[in-house]
């Protein structure tokens, strides 16, 4: 398949207010409408990068893989029938709450929701951010990144590495003690320059997702973010750090969902023709204690 990026994410919640709030208060970025009473939140020129929507459960939905156009669309349809793989195609109503042209619905053997889209719906208007933010990295990279859980790991990867396209960027296998069998994590990338777009974890979550990455173009905004975080009483899950593989200085909280969200800066964009995929054997240079989230 030729994905290009991950156009959004869809997250489930019982108080889109909440959401609301989270959004325009602490990540700085617009929420508004959507057409079926949803809840849009906007980080560029396109009316959403996230979709919330309303319902009795809080957790993550769907991921939104957007590709080239029709072709692309119509090739990755066909590869997922070559691969035997279930899909379905979205009704006009979901299509136009979701901004695309077309959408196929799938699931990856751990299941998880992956939405196939082309086309997206543009209103040029622009993005003003409520708390001054200048910019989110997107464009031709997306929203950011999706963390997954796959507790059928070897199935998971076969089908987002053969059936979906994705290529390794690298590997962490995560020990909890030194006498354990590893816990595989493994970060893809697609087809852009950001470090990675997915990356799939050998552990279940309850809220159907480990974290989504966005990322702004300063350090300064990170801090600012981190400040908001606090004064908002929004509950930390790792303090500010460097990671290994991206470079990523970043720090995550907790989503209204139930998931995190690592608000981040300075991720690595790579020229994968000169890129060697690796094992790295510590998740960062420095910080991130992450036993802050479990107090």
């Amino acid at each position: 398949m030729n994905i290009r990026s991950l156009a959004y994410i869809v997250a489930q919640t019982d108080d889109l207010g909440e959401w609301r709030d989270y959004a325009e208060q602490v990540l700085g970025a617009m929420a508004q409408p959507a057409p079926d009473g949803s809840l849009y939140i906007k980080f560029d020129e396109r009316p959403h990068r996230m979709v919330i929507t309303e319902g009795s459960e809080k957790r993550y939905v769907a991921s939104g893989w957007e590709l080239a156009g029709k072709a692309a669309f119509e090739a990755a349809l066909s590869k997922l029938d070559e691969a035997q793989v279930g899909w379905e195609l979205a009704d006009e109503a979901l299509c136009r709450q979701r901004g695309f042209q077309a959408v196929a619905i799938c699931q990856d053997p751990s299941g998880n929701r992956h939405e196939l889209v082309w086309g997206h719906l543009s209103d040029c208007q622009p993005f003003v951010s409520p708390q001054g933010v200048p910019r989110f990295i997107t464009g031709n990279m997306g929203l950011g990144h999706t963390v997954l859980p796959a507790p059928n790991f070897e199935e998971t990867l076969r089908f987002c590495q053969e059936v979906m396209g994705f290529e390794l960027s690298d590997i962490f296998n995560f020990r909890p003690a030194p006498d354990t069998d590893p816990i595989r994590i493994h970060f893809m990338h697609c087809k852009n320059a950001r470090h990675h777009s997915l990356a799939i974890c050998e552990f279940a979550s309850p809220s159907g997702c480990v974290h989504v990455m966005t990322e702004v173009d300063s350090i300064t905004e990170v801090g600012r973010a981190l400040d908001r975080h606090e004064a908002h009483g929004v509950k930390l899950s790792a303090t500010l750090g460097e990671h290994l593989n991206d470079r990523m200085t970043s720090f995550y909280m907790k989503t209204p969902s139930g998931f995190d969200l690592e608000y981040g800066y300075g991720g690595l964009q790579v020229d994968w023709n000169e890129h060697s995929a690796f094992e790295f054997t510590r998740t960062s240079l420095w910080g991130h204690d992450f036993s802050v989230g479990q107090q």
